[in-house]
């Protein structure tokens, strides 16, 4: 092998993990369906009152983005442009299917509780919009990542507004967690803020998720302007060192 080749290879190997970096970043973070995308609101707003209830149906969409990216890539180069999008809806509907008999076997009361919203998974904006923008376009492994950062992306701002929203509302979070884990997890309860609590019902109604959702977007949005003000001022730094120059003095001083 030259070094040309060899050369070649290294860069080819580099730039490979900087994509799977900036697709990791891209889902958890700066491209996050739920903060930054503002898709599957209906869901995340509807559901999201209990750890549970969130952890479910997270987990589901978590299941159905990365099945389907990886699907839609597998089939990217079969299929004309003409019936690209119905048969990517024939891709998710057939998974949502999957998961709603799995839910029924195994969680059949977590399932009626979710009710509507685990087949409305075929109609979340972020599964078919993955499957066209990234998918159709990307080999396997990276549609498979992608699908799988941006359904724990989702999964975890469910996560964090059923947390917020089960401690005001009730004091206590991961109640009724036996409806997702079996038996083994009915004493996983914790009253958070004592037996005293009043409650606060507005957390657990529908503009309770607008307020929770509204302060994590305010806050990741705070978080962000801090960065680029960092890197900004490092930046500034750097430029003042490097054109910093070195002065000579010459001649005598009376």
């Amino acid at each position: 092998m030259t070094e040309q080749t060899i050369d070649e290879v290294s860069l080819s190997e580099s730039k490979a993990s900087v994509d799977y970096q900036d697709i990791v970043k891209k889902g958890l973070w700066s491209n996050n369906p739920a903060l930054v995308q503002v898709l599957g609101l209906c869901p995340l707003l509807a559901v999201s009152g209990t750890v549970v209830n969130a952890l479910g149906l997270g987990l589901a969409t978590l299941m159905v983005l990365t099945a389907s990216n990886t699907a839609v890539s597998l089939i990217r180069n079969q299929i004309s442009d003409t019936i690209r999008l119905p048969a990517f809806v024939m891709i998710i509907a057939s998974l949502v299917s999957c998961i709603e008999l799995l839910m029924k076997a195994y969680t059949y009361e977590l399932y009626q509780i979710l009710g509507i919203f685990i087949p409305l998974i075929v109609t979340n904006c972020a599964v078919l919009g993955r499957a066209e923008a990234f998918a159709s376009k990307n080999k396997m492994l990276l549609a498979a990542l992608d699908g799988f950062m941006m359904g724990l992306g989702f999964l975890l701002v469910l996560v964090c507004i059923g947390a917020i929203r089960e401690v005001i509302g009730t004091g206590m979070i991961f109640s009724n967690m036996q409806l997702l884990f079996g038996d083994m997890a009915s004493n996983w309860t914790l009253n958070v803020l004592g037996n005293n609590y009043p409650g606060m019902i507005l957390a657990l109604l529908p503009p309770g998720a607008f307020i929770v959702a509204g302060f994590l977007m305010a806050g990741k949005n705070y978080i962000d302007n801090r960065m680029k003000e960092q890197a900004a001022t490092k930046a500034a730094k750097k430029e003042i060192v490097k054109g910093g120059k070195r002065v000579r003095t010459t001649g005598q001083i009376a």
